[in-house]
């Protein structure tokens, strides 16, 4: 099997992977925090997000032809890597990348939905209002469970790294690494498997779509019954598509 990279969400961490990597025993799994989250590096104001999290990211990544594993914002950071790095990655799992630039021109309503649905986040952060931005954004995108039945401590830890989120929008809202420029992702010959939650927000099954007509290797699974954090809620239907694809044997 691949020696293969696992890498979390926004808001997330490393460990949010154990239950997938249960599912999947033959893989040799390297997990990473992004910077700012677990026990990642601090994050540093005078770098891009996404420069700074991939370049983290390069650091973790196996020796030799190696495999990588992305969610949400880590999938943009997976993707990266490869269109970056084609001589070491031979394969790609890419989890609801928040690619939604994308989405503009092949799903506009779903896109405009979007950016309306995070407009509501943008201004209570915007008021100082942090509890109330990251109430918001995980109602969209977190793992299904009310913000009022959230442990004190995961709402507080949650609230603590919202700022994160915005510093994604360069990257996922304007594709400011050119992940998605024209012929780029026609380039990227490897093995991709795309897997979405048919409970997401629409906007990622634009994304999703657009990545599986550009990608000429991509195989996209629909995991029935979930959302954007499949991998949380439904980390053995996860690790079963990852494994009845059989990208990351050796």
């Amino acid at each position: 099997m691949l020696s293969t990279l696992f890498i979390h969400c926004t808001l997330g961490h490393g460990g949010m992977w154990r239950g997938v990597l249960a599912g999947l025993p033959g893989v040799q799994a390297v997990t990473m925090d992004l910077p700012g989250h677990g026990r990642g590096p601090v994050r540093d104001p005078g770098l891009d997000f996404h420069d700074q999290s991939t370049a983290l990211a390069l650091s973790h990544l196996p020796a030799g032809p190696c495999a990588v594993v992305g969610h949400s914002f880590g999938a943009t950071v997976a993707l990266r890597l490869a269109l970056e790095n084609p001589s070491r990655i031979k394969a790609l799992v890419l989890i609801e990348p928040v690619l939604f630039h994308i989405a503009r021109d092949c799903t506009p309503a779903a896109y405009a939905a979007n950016m309306a649905d995070f407009e509501g986040s943008y201004q209570a952060a915007q008021r100082g209002d942090w509890a109330e931005a990251t109430r918001r954004f995980t109602t969209t995108w977190g793992a299904g469970v009310p913000w009022d039945d959230l442990p004190d401590h995961a709402r507080k830890a949650a609230t603590q790294r919202m700022s994160l989120v915005f510093d994604t929008g360069p990257a996922v809202n304007d594709d400011t690494p050119g992940l998605t420029a024209p012929g780029r992702l026609e380039q990227l010959t490897i093995p991709v498997l795309l897997i979405e939650g048919d409970q997401s927000p629409s906007v990622i099954a634009g994304v999703q779509g657009e990545l599986a007509r550009r990608l000429p290797q991509a195989t996209r699974i629909v995991i029935a019954a979930a959302g954007h954090m499949a991998p949380v809620t439904h980390p053995a239907a996860v690790a079963q598509a990852i494994a009845d694809w059989g990208g990351l044997a050796a």
